[in-house]
């Protein structure tokens, strides 16, 4: 297969793409005030969450554009909080740390230069701007911001969401990616963040999507409530709570929680039964050993040895890739980073289009993807 890597801003390479040309987006942008990647017009570091959504926007107005009629996007975000440094209501630049609003040092110092790194070691000069460095200096979210106070969850995701569904999206499912190993947190007055959002958006109201292709093993509850039985002929059936036998009531026998009154039959003297479809599916003894995928994924982080913070796994990817492509299809990620959507998409038989706006990020991608899949595919990286 063939993976293009296009290096830039993807807010200008998405204009040259020709339009309908591609077939699903799969993609996580930088999520907002949580890192500098070292180059200038990156987005995340705007200095209000509005400016963010309104940049994400723009992208995905062009990524609108170059998708077919029948195409999806795949949305990854992760979610802030609002630390307020400076008086809740302060315009951007005031606080305690106005001098140094939306990633500008402070007067007399050089971004990076001299930041105490996550590893307790000093970096300097170009190379603290490669670490992708964490601090006040880079993470517009310590700011105040309009509406927001201190300690507030700043909702990204749900105001990304809500803003393209007024572009015209279809905001068809939020999906929570559970992550079984979260990244440890301190706090102490909430639970800690273990997940983060998918969001599937289409271009219109019909679109391409293989449900078969990622259906889910039935969970073996399902099974077990088929083994107890609801017939005439299974009137006693084994396996209810605590071992017990359970008895198949007549609709004489009085309401129950959690079935519909309406069911019952007066003039056939039928059965009563859930309401939930599902429960009287897996009820009836017809149990299929797979079902439909559910809208919680737990996907374990992956490590990641190069210099690359925010890789998504590959077993994250390959269920968006599967239900919104075919095989030989075109994927395009506008946030390429160390190319897992490419990597994914060539082990499943796909062509991606990647863009990256720094070059060695790039590089990175062109690495990865060629030592995964060696002389089998071919990689593309456009010149700067």
């Amino acid at each position: 297969m063939t993976v293009h890597i296009l290096t830039g801003d993807c807010r200008q390479l998405l204009r040259t793409l020709p339009e309908k040309s591609v077939h699903c987006c799969v993609t996580s942008p930088p999520y907002w005030g949580l890192r500098d990647y070292g180059v200038g017009g990156q987005i995340g570091l705007e200095g209000t969450y509005p400016e963010y959504v309104s940049a994400l926007v723009d992208v995905f107005r062009e990524v609108k554009r170059v998708l077919r009629d029948d195409g999806t996007l795949w949305l990854n975000l992760g979610d802030c909080y609002a630390t307020g440094a400076g008086r809740v209501g302060d315009c951007p630049g005031g606080g305690v740390q106005g001098s140094m609003w939306a990633g500008r040092p402070a007067p007399g110092k050089t971004q990076g230069a001299g930041y105490r790194g996550t590893r307790g070691k000093l970096n300097s000069g170009k190379a603290a701007l490669r670490i992708a460095s964490v601090g006040p200096a880079t993470q517009p979210n310590r700011m105040p911001q309009a509406g927001l106070k201190p300690k507030d969850l700043v909702g990204i995701p749900w105001r990304v969401a809500f803003a393209l569904q007024e572009e015209g999206w279809w905001l068809r499912r939020d999906i929570i990616w559970h992550k079984a190993n979260p990244m440890p947190e301190s706090v102490q007055d909430r639970p800690t963040t273990s997940h983060e959002y998918i969001f599937l958006l289409s271009k219109s109201e019909r679109y391409f999507y293989d449900a078969e292709a990622i259906m889910e093993p039935s969970s073996p509850d399902s099974h077990a409530r088929a083994k107890r039985g609801r017939s005439q002929t299974h009137k006693w059936a084994d396996g209810g709570p605590g071992g017990q036998t359970i008895a198949r009531l007549p609709p004489s026998a009085g309401r129950l929680p959690g079935v519909n009154p309406k069911a019952d039959y007066p003039s056939t003297g039928g059965p009563r039964s859930k309401q939930n479809a599902s429960f009287s599916a897996a009820i009836s003894g017809d149990v299929a050993p797979m079902r439909n995928k559910r809208s919680v994924w737990t996907v374990a982080s992956e490590p990641f040895s190069d210099a690359h913070f925010a890789t998504f796994p590959t077993a994250l990817i390959e269920p968006c890739i599967l239900a919104g492509t075919q095989s030989g299809e075109v994927i395009i990620d506008p946030f390429g980073g160390a190319g897992t959507t490419g990597l994914v998409a060539d082990r499943l038989g796909r062509d991606a289009i990647l863009i990256e706006l720094n070059p060695e990020y790039a590089a990175m991608a062109e690495r990865r993807i060629k030592g995964d899949a060696g002389m089998f595919v071919d990689v593309r990286r456009a010149a700067e």
